[in-house]
Parts: C-alpha cells; sequence; structure tokens
C-alpha cells in the first residue's frame, strides 16, 4: 500500500489506512488531501479517500473516487479492495466478489482480501468457493485457530462433514497434551460438542459416543454433554443406560418436555402421532403417576398425562390439573388446555367439569367434596375460563354471558375486557371489540402487551388512524411510524396493511407490505456479521443452525402474509389500473367551469395541508430531540409516505412475479401460494404456468372450493381458445391435452357435469355450493337465477361436535360475508344480496356486517372523541391526553372493588 510514494507521503498513507480503521474519517481526509495536492492522480489515495467518503454518507462522490482510482491504477490490489468494499457495503455482494476476484488475481496471497472474499461466499451460499477460499486461508496461515476451524465449518455447509471430522481431528493433533488453557476451556469444549454432532450426522453415532466419554474432561458445559449423550444413547438403542440418564437430567430440570419424551422414547412408550393402545396408556398412567409423586412441584409432569389420557381418568386427571391453578388464578390456564380441544371427547369434558366446578363454588364456595372454603377470586377465574370454552365452542352467546358475569364479579381484573373484546371479535361485532380492547387499555396505561392488543382490535376494525396514536403512545419519543418501522414491529404492518387493502387504499397497503419484505431483507443481512464472530467464538453449532434457519427465512407466515397482500395489492391495480394523468385532465375538462374551480381549490387545499402537516411533524421531532440530547439529529424523510409512487408502476404483473417467485420457492405447499400463481398467470396468459398451479392445488387439497373454482375456470378458458396456428401454441395445445385425463374431476366428464358431481359432494357447506353457483353462472350465463337459487336453498342446521349434536349452525361468519360480496358483485343480483344479508342477520346476531339486532351498529356505545374509549358510565367524559393518561376519572367514581 502506497509503495509508489515517497516516505513522508507512504507514511500519510498509512495515517488514512489507520483513521479509516479507527473511524476518524475527518482526519484520513485531511490526511488523503494532502497527497492528492503532491499527487493528484494516485489511484490507491483517491480510493481510500472515496472509501473514507462512504462512511460519511456521500457516497456519489465516493463511487466517482474510487472509479477514478482504478483507472488510475487498475493492476493495484488496494484499488479493487476497495472497490469491493465499495459494493459490499451497498450489499452488492456479487460485485464486491468479482472485485475481489480480481484483487487476488494481483495479490494471491493477500489474507485480508482472502478473508473478505470468504466471507461473501459464506453469506452467498457459494460452498464450494467458500471451502477453496478457506484452504488458500488455512495454507497460508496454519498455526491460526479460526482458519483450521473455518475450513472444517465450510466443509460441513458443502454437505462433506465426514471431510470436516478428519480437518478437526487433524487440527487436535497439532494440540498439546495439556491444551486448552483456562482461558480457553469454553471454546475448545464447544468445538469438541460440534465435532460429535458432525459424527452423528454422518451417520456414526458409536465414534460419536466413544468420543464424547473420551473427551469428558475438556468439555465445561456438562448439562450439553448429558443431553449429547442421552441422545445417543437412544439413537444406539441403549434403553436402559439412556432411561438412567434421562432420569438424572429430569432430577436437574422436572419442567422440560424434551427429557419426559426422551424416557418414554427409551421405555418404548412413545408415539409420533399421540395414538397410543389402552395397555400403553395404563403403562404412561403408572410411569407419570410415579414421576409427579417424585417432582410434586413441576407443571410439566401434571400436564403431560392429558394429552394420553382417556374419559373418567381423563377427568380425574384434568380436574386435579385445573383446581390449583384456577384458586391461584392463572390467566393461560385456557390457553395451556387449548390443544386438548382437538382431542375427540375431551372439550366436552372440560365443559362439564368446569360447569361443575363454577355451580359448586356458586352453592357452597368450595369444590366439590371439599370442605375448604375457595377465595371469591377462584369463582371470577372459573367464569373467565368457562367463557374462553364457550368461546372456542363457537357458542358466543354462552361466552358473552359468562364474561359479563366474571365482569360484574370483579370489574377490575383486565384480563377479562381483553377476552370479552377477543370474543366481541369472532362474533363479528369489530367495532365493540376494539371499544373493549380500549377499555382494558386505559385500565392499566403502563402495560405494553394490552395496548398492543388494543391496537391490533383497531386494525381489525379499520380505524387505522386512531391505531396509529394509541400505538405511538409506547415508542421512543413519541414518534410515529418511524418508530414502528425502526423496531421491526410486522404485526403491527401487516394488520395495517390489510386494513388499507380491505379500504382499497392500495398505496398505503403496499408501502406496508413492502416494509415487511423490507425486514426480512434486513434480517438475511444481519447474519453477514456473524461468518466471522461465531469462528472467532467457536459458537459452531449455534452458527450453523442459524444458517440453516436463514435459509428457510421466507417460508416464515410474516413474509407470506406480507407478499400475498402485495400480489393481492398489485392484481387489484392490474385489473384496476390508475387513470394517467391525461386522462384525468379529460375528466376534468368535462366537468362545468364552477365545478372545476371548486375541484382545484380542494385539491390545493389537501396539498397545502398534507404538506404543513408534515413539516410541523419535523420540527416537532427534531425540538424534542434537540431538548432531550442538546443535539439535532436529522432523520432521512420518507419521499413516498403514502406509497404513492408505488402504485404508479408500469406492469403490476411483473412486480407481483417478483413474491410470488420466492413463495414458490420458500412456501410450496401453501393453498393461498398457488391461488395466488393462477391467478398471476392467467393474467399474464402463462397457460403451461397456470397449469401447474392447477396441479398444485390438485395435489394439495383437490376438496377446497378455491381448488374446484381454478381447476373449472382453467379449463373453461382453454376451450374458448382458439385454434392453434403457430408451432408454440400446437406444443402449449398438446399439452394441455396430454394433461387433461389426469384431473380425476375431469375424467370423461363436461364442465358441467363435473361441477355438478362437486356439488352432490359437498351439498351440505355453504362455501362450497357458492364455489358451484359461481362457476354454474361463469359456464351458463343465462342461469343467473338457477345459480342465486342455489345458494338460497342452503340450510343454516346445527352441526355435531364430537359425534354429537351441538348447539353451533353449519354457517361461519366469514362464509356467509364471502356469499354475499359474491351476489353483490360477481352475480350481481341486488335483491337476492338483501335478501341473503337479512337471512344472515338472524342467525349473526352481534355482526356489524350484517346488522345484527345485537351489534354495535344498532347499539351505539359511546366513545369519546379522543381516542375511541368506552364510558364506563353513560354520559360521563372519560377523554384521554394525547399521551394516553386519563384527564378525568369521573367514568371510575362508582367502581367498587
Amino acid at each position: 500500500m502506497g509503495a509508489s510514494l515517497p516516505p513522508k507521503e507512504a507514511n500519510l498513507f498509512k495515517l488514512i489506512v489507520k483513521s479509516y480503521e479507527t473511524k476518524q474519517y475527518k482526519k484520513g481526509l485531511k490526511a488523503a488531501d494532502t497527497i492528492l495536492k503532491k499527487f493528484p492522480n494516485h489511484g490507491e489515495t483517491l480510493s481510500m479517500k472515496g472509501l473514507t467518503l462512504n462512511c460519511m454518507d456521500r457516497k456519489l462522490e465516493a463511487y466517482e473516487l474510487v472509479r477514478l482510482g482504478l483507472k488510475n491504477d487498475l493492476k493495484s490490489h488496494v484499488c479493487w479492495h476497495v472497490y469491493g468494499l465499495l459494493y459490499r457495503s451497498d450489499r452488492e455482494y456479487r460485485e464486491a466478489i468479482k472485485c475481489y476476484r480480481n484483487a487476488l488475481r494481483i495479490d494471491p496471497d493477500n489474507i485480508e482480501i482472502l478473508r473478505d472474499l470468504s466471507l461473501l461466499q459464506a453469506q452467498m451460499r457459494d460452498m464450494e468457493g467458500f471451502v477453496e477460499t478457506r484452504q488458500q486461508l488455512l495454507t497460508l496461515k496454519p498455526n491460526h485457530r479460526m482458519n483450521w476451524i473455518g475450513f472444517a465449518v465450510a466443509h460441513h455447509l458443502n454437505s462433506n462433514g465426514s471431510k470436516a471430522v478428519d480437518i478437526l481431528e487433524a487440527y487436535e493433533g497439532t494440540l498439546d497434551d495439556d491444551y486448552p488453557p483456562e482461558n480457553e476451556r469454553c471454546e475448545h469444549g464447544e468445538m469438541l460438542l460440534y465435532k460429535i454432532s458432525l459424527l452423528d450426522e454422518c451417520g456414526f453415532p458409536e465414534r460419536a459416543l466413544e468420543e464424547l466419554h473420551k473427551k469428558e474432561s475438556k468439555m465445561v458445559d456438562k448439562l450439553d454433554y448429558k443431553e449429547q449423550e442421552a441422545l445417543l444413547l437412544l439413537k444406539l438403542g441403549c434403553f436402559e443406560e439412556g432411561e438412567k440418564l434421562f432420569r438424572v437430567l429430569l432430577t436437574m430440570n422436572p419442567d422440560n418436555y424434551r427429557y419426559y419424551e426422551g424416557l418414554q422414547k427409551c421405555l418404548g412408550l412413545y408415539s409420533e402421532n399421540g395414538q397410543y393402545t389402552a395397555d400403553e396408556i395404563d403403562r404412561l398412567d403408572n410411569l407419570y403417576r410415579v414421576l409427579a409423586h417424585q417432582y410434586n412441584r413441576s407443571s410439566a409432569v401434571k400436564r403431560i398425562p392429558l394429552d394420553f389420557l382417556r374419559d373418567d381418568k381423563f377427568r380425574e386427571a384434568a380436574e386435579n390439573y385445573i383446581r390449583p391453578l384456577l384458586t391461584k388464578g392463572v390467566p393461560s390456564l385456557f390457553s395451556d388446555l387449548y390443544p386438548l380441544y382437538d382431542h375427540p371427547g375431551k372439550a366436552d369434558i372440560l365443559g362439564e367439569l368446569v360447569s361443575k366446578l363454577e355451580q359448586s363454588l356458586k352453592d357452597t364456595g368450595g369444590y366439590p367434596g371439599s370442605v375448604e372454603k375457595e377465595p371469591p377470586s377462584t369463582l371470577m377465574w372459573t367464569l373467565f375460563y368457562s367463557a374462553q370454552h364457550y368461546d372456542r365452542r363457537e357458542q358466543y352467546d354462552i361466552a358473552l354471558t359468562k364474561i359479563d358475569e366474571a365482569i360484574e364479579h370483579t370489574p377490575t381484573v383486565i384480563d377479562l375486557y381483553s377476552v370479552k373484546s377477543r370474543i366481541l371479535k369472532h362474533t363479528g361485532d369489530l367495532a365493540a371489540a376494539a371499544a373493549l380492547a380500549d377499555e382494558a387499555r386505559c385500565m392499566d396505561l403502563a402495560d405494553r402487551y394490552v395496548n398492543s392488543e388494543c391496537v391490533k382490535r383497531m386494525l381489525q376494525a379499520d380505524q387505522v388512524a386512531l391505531a396509529e396514536k394509541t400505538a405511538v403512545l409506547f415508542t421512543k419519543d413519541g414518534e410515529q411510524h418511524n418508530n414502528l418501522y425502526d423496531m421491526q414491529c410486522m404485526w403491527y404492518e401487516l394488520a395495517s396493511g390489510e386494513s388499507y387493502l380491505r379500504q382499497g387504499e392500495l398505496g398505503r397497503a403496499l408501502k406496508k407490505f413492502l416494509a415487511v419484505e423490507k425486514h426480512y431483507a434486513d434480517i438475511t443481512e444481519d447474519q453477514f456479521d456473524f461468518h466471522s464472530y461465531c469462528l472467532r467464538k467457536m459458537t459452531l453449532r449455534a452458527y450453523v443452525e442459524m444458517l440453516k434457519f436463514q435459509d428457510r427465512l421466507h417460508s416464515h407466515a410474516y413474509f407470506r402474509k406480507a407478499a400475498c397482500g402485495a400480489i393481492r395489492c398489485y392484481l387489484k391495480l392490474y385489473d384496476s389500473p390508475l387513470k394517467s394523468a391525461s386522462e384525468e385532465d379529460d375528466a376534468m375538462s368535462k366537468l362545468p367551469p364552477s365545478q372545476k374551480k371548486k375541484l382545484k381549490q380542494k385539491l390545493r387545499k389537501a396539498e397545502a395541508r398534507a404538506k404543513k402537516e408534515a413539516e410541523v411533524k419535523i420540527e416537532e421531532t427534531n425540538a424534542t430531540t434537540v431538548a432531550k440530547s442538546g443535539k439535532r439529529h436529522v432523520k432521512p424523510v420518507d419521499p413516498d409516505p403514502h406509497g404513492e409512487k408505488l402504485i404508479q408502476t408500469e406492469d403490476p404483473l411483473a412486480e407481483a412475479s417478483k413474491y410470488l417467485k420466492l413463495l414458490l420457492k420458500h412456501s410450496p405447499d401453501c393453498l393461498e401460494t398457488h391461488l395466488l400463481s393462477f391467478e398471476v398467470n392467467m393474467r399474464k396468459q402463462k397457460i403451461l404456468l397456470a397449469l401447474q398451479a392447477i396441479k398444485h392445488l390438485m395435489r394439495l387439497d383437490a376438496d377446497d372450493p378455491k381448488s374446484h373454482l381454478c381447476l373449472m375456470k382453467f379449463f373453461h378458458k382453454v376451450d374458448s381458445l382458439p385454434t392453434p396456428v403457430t408451432d408454440t401454441e400446437k406444443l402449449i395445445w398438446g399439452v394441455l391435452e396430454a394433461e387433461r385425463p389426469a384431473f380425476s374431476q375431469l375424467h370423461g366428464k363436461s364442465l358441467i357435469e363435473a361441477n355438478n358431481t362437486f356439488l352432490e359432494k359437498h351439498r351440505e357447506s355453504l362455501i362450497h355450493r357458492a364455489a358451484v353457483a359461481e362457476l354454474l353462472y361463469v359456464l351458463k350465463p343465462d342461469k343467473k337465477a338457477e345459480a342465486v337459487k342455489l345458494i338460497e336453498d342452503s340450510v343454516n342446521d346445527f352441526v355435531s361436535m364430537d359425534g354429537e349434536q351441538g348447539n353451533v349452525r353449519s354457517w361461519k361468519l366469514n362464509d356467509s360475508i364471502t356469499v354475499h360480496k359474491l351476489l353483490e358483485t360477481t352475480l350481481v343480483d341486488h335483491d337476492a344480496a338483501s335478501r341473503w344479508k337479512a337471512r344472515c342477520a338472524e342467525y349473526f346476531l352481534y355482526s356489524t356486517y350484517f346488522g345484527g339486532i345485537r351489534s354495535s351498529a344498532n347499539n351505539q356505545i359511546q366513545k369519546s372523541p379522543a381516542n375511541g374509549a368506552v364510558g364506563l358510565n353513560a354520559g360521563e367524559d372519560s377523554s384521554l391526553s394525547s399521551n394516553g393518561r386519563l384527564e378525568k376519572l369521573n367514568a371510575l367514581k362508582d367502581l367498587h372493588i
């Protein structure tokens, strides 16, 4: 570096490098300018100056200087290395790798460049190149521990675990017998555990167990040692030894579910699907009775038997489990028992059990068969559980009665209002649910979770502005969405995006969905720093797990929701394109002069008001920051806060395809992925890709009404295509003819016949009948009346639950809303839609959509104008100040505790 400079300037160049490394950028710039006064064309100095400017957020100047420096000295490895660092800072990893490779052609043994290249190769999952680079580093510096470990990990990530084991053993051969010293025992022990996990992964559990016993003295983490030993014994079939070891582990942590699972496997009493014979259940019951006596303070040993016990034994165990938790007042009891509601018969037993406990508490003040009196709060928590039980069973009237009784018993418990809010949400009264959640929030203004629940309910009720004001009560300095974005608050952005999408504000919806996508890109980038850190700190197993997690990151539910939401927005944009400026001018020119003048004034005022609000918000933020820290920290202003530029895309389908590719790669077993794939490809006229989506839908769920809709619509479209002319069209036609018989639904049937067969199979299901009716209208538009009659003939019978006749009707609220929208928009029969709405209002009494008689639409809930908080007593003001503090407590004056 700086070799072509005189000694004085060469020292200055070293100062530039040192200043860059110590982040003293102004000092480095000063030194660079001093050199450039004498040597204005010195390439390496120009490059280093550019790199320094890049760290000062002057990117355009930085790129110009680095490119100029490279142009002046193409054979300098420093210039190429700096150019690579510049690209790396902008996440242009492929370009950075090219620059590093050019630098290595000039200086093939440069350790720093090789190390930087290996980090990028690991980031980009170029595992073959990663192995090659780590081998070069090991050859150049064989006495460096990190190079040995890095080479082994590279082979492991390149699916060559046995080679990785050989490298680690070779590394151990270079160590002294008394290694490691005291200050490196943890790192060395972690390396040994990593090696043992590699042996196990490669299919050598015997060697792994032998190595584990051999190196026991050098391992610091004794708990991890025992867990590895127990798992290896289990894998090798040494069940007696494994049982002893799992029992030892249970004495250390009797609430670890994995230890109980391991113990059951050693005893031959474990089933993946949870199905056991009567003999196995008896043996398991005896086992857990002994364990419960041994670990009487463990909750896991009491909870696990509820998964496998049946009938009277289940009833007895459930009662013994529930009673102390109701006495103690554990709000999460229902969440704990929630999975049992999917087990046949257990939901009924739990309902009967809680009803019996409730009645006994009301009659005697104690549990059945007990002379001891329970505290008054026990009845309240029993009612609390009972309300959630009936909510889960969709018996909303009883659930609301129970929760109201609990609130009347103890009106100061916040959880009661939160659960009532959740029940109201399930009934379809979203406005009342939001109001109740806000009431719960006002009872404890310092509780972030209750605040978040309230925000979520508001967004579900499409009260976005109010939700945002409530959410920012817990953000830093009271800043608005910027802080929520910085905190990667994805649940808020998803709920907000869904709300905007329902309201038709596609720009704002896209802004929120793409913000979530950006968070996932940031999470992917965040792994970069760990490539060197984990090798240095020897957290190798955690590092490999982290890389595996990153590889499946985009299969996470939040990303899938965001991608699906963005695709739906782009589909709506394609179906209903925005008016161009010329079209808007034409529409304006057709208006009378007076209306035209009013409209222009209105637009000008709205624009000025929005501009003024943005300026005031920026000034307030800056003033707050200056007051607190004494420094003016200017955040970059979002040039498109409402997503207006996002919806002005020229090709919405191309944008949708970007996210569709990610969904197809990472969520191939999700039905919605292929439904969206079908919609996008049909609009793009990509017939074969649409066919591929249909085949995936049939594979995943052929009985789903949406899958049936796509199948019928696809072949209806195919049948209407003109006769193929070109070779490409003939080839596509040939593929379609060959694939059609593969669909059993269409085998030897016309589309009408296939539709009727589907109806016969699912005659009792409302949503299936609606799909059949829609297809009947699509296939035969003249049969619109018959399609409407098919929907109106649906019967809302009571459905059986767990084999017994239940009190729940077959129609679901969301399905009924979907059917109403179908009648209103697709079949365009407003009279039928009105009749359907009136009919559903009788079934869904709390639904605001259908105007049920018990909904808040017919029974107005009093709200304060400030934030929609519910007044506990009508006619009293309980408004909140801007920071969520109660200004007046008149609403609580009659409250008795």
